[in-house]
């Protein structure tokens, strides 16, 4: 299949999703998809698809992405591992793989695989040509190569099996924010989105705050106040409620606006509901700090830094050359 015909199978998928049939076919996911995971309520399927629409299947956005790099290699089959820690969140991987002019094997996660499925049944109808092309496995064993993300842990396991093939094996990753103090209440309050979109439980969503020492969070818990409704999700609440009891058994200091929950940490991933601050009085050794932590940082959220920031609001909003833990994706499928 020539790479103009996938490109056009991406760009209808993006019609598709677009227009009033798709919504009121999407509208019909959303219970089988909240049924095999509480997390992923209609907001958070709506805000996937928006991305995957808006960033991955826009026309020149896609074109000129592709544009960038050389295609010379045969096909291969691509094993992919997807984390289901958010709504389609290996639907990147899959489409990248297919464009570079591969084969995709996916194993699914059992917290995400009606959406993935879904979107690949589209896919297939509009291009009846995909289904010989795309593989929902149990296992990878006829893979050439692999993509596979999740946590720690379990890269352990996926530098164990596929060590002997091509590999791009993601770890745990989170994402920080930086304030200086001055920030506008319309900063905090986009820096909320960063906080709270798919519960936080995305490598993109801010767990970590760095603020000047005796930094005041009244305006901060002001500007977040819209978000109070995330409690009437129970599996967030939950989260709130168990992670409050923990900070009062053991002591431990805390700010608490009945939503979130706020503690000094100098720890980068916090638990569901809570936010992790440390205090700066060095804009250069923090900067210095923040650089010999890059390997663990999805997303750099803030202004003034000497590196490569996100405006607040901007975390969850990723382009086709956000790469997942800044390794070109489509650089290593051009080389397998």
């Amino acid at each position: 299949m020539q790479q103009e015909n996938r490109i056009i199978t991406f760009i209808k998928l993006k019609s598709f999703l677009d227009s009033k049939e798709g919504k009121e076919t999407i509208e019909n996911w959303k219970y089988l998809i909240s049924n095999e995971n509480r997390w992923f309520t209609g907001d958070n399927v709506d805000l996937m698809l928006t991305t995957i629409s808006n960033e991955y299947l826009e026309e020149k956005k896609l074109r000129d992405f592709l544009s960038k790099y050389t295609y010379t290699n045969e096909p291969k089959k691509i094993g992919l591992v997807s984390a289901g820690n958010i709504p389609a969140v290996g639907f990147f991987d899959m489409m990248v793989s297919l464009l570079a002019g591969h084969h995709v094997l996916i194993k699914l996660s059992n917290s995400d695989s009606v959406l993935t499925k879904k979107l690949i049944e589209k896919l297939i109808e509009i291009n009846p040509d995909f289904k010989n092309y795309i593989f929902i496995v149990d296992r990878l064993n006829d893979a050439d190569a692999f993509v596979a993300t999740g946590s720690d842990n379990s890269a352990r396991y996926f530098e164990y099996y596929f060590s002997k093939k091509p590999n791009i094996i993601r770890k745990n990753r989170s994402s920080v924010a930086v304030l200086t103090g001055n920030e506008t209440r319309t900063q905090l309050a986009n820096l909320a989105d960063d906080i709270f979109m798919y519960f936080g439980l995305g490598c993109r969503n801010v767990s970590k705050v760095f603020v000047p020492k005796g930094y005041d969070f009244t305006i901060f818990f002001e500007s977040i106040v819209y978000w109070n409704t995330i409690t009437l999700n129970h599996k967030y609440n939950n989260n709130y409620d168990y992670n409050k009891a923990l900070l009062l058994v053991n002591g431990t200091t805390h700010l608490d606006n009945g939503f979130l929950l706020v503690t000094q940490s100098l720890n980068l991933v916090s638990p569901i509901s809570v936010l992790f601050f440390e205090e700066y009085d060095n804009f250069e050794h923090l900067e210095s700090s923040l650089y010999e932590n890059k390997d663990k940082i999805q997303c750099l959220v803030g202004e003034g830094l000497a590196f490569k920031t996100l405006n607040f609001g901007q975390s969850q909003n990723p382009t086709l050359e956000d790469f997942p833990d800044g390794i070109d994706i489509m650089k290593f499928l051009n080389e397998i």
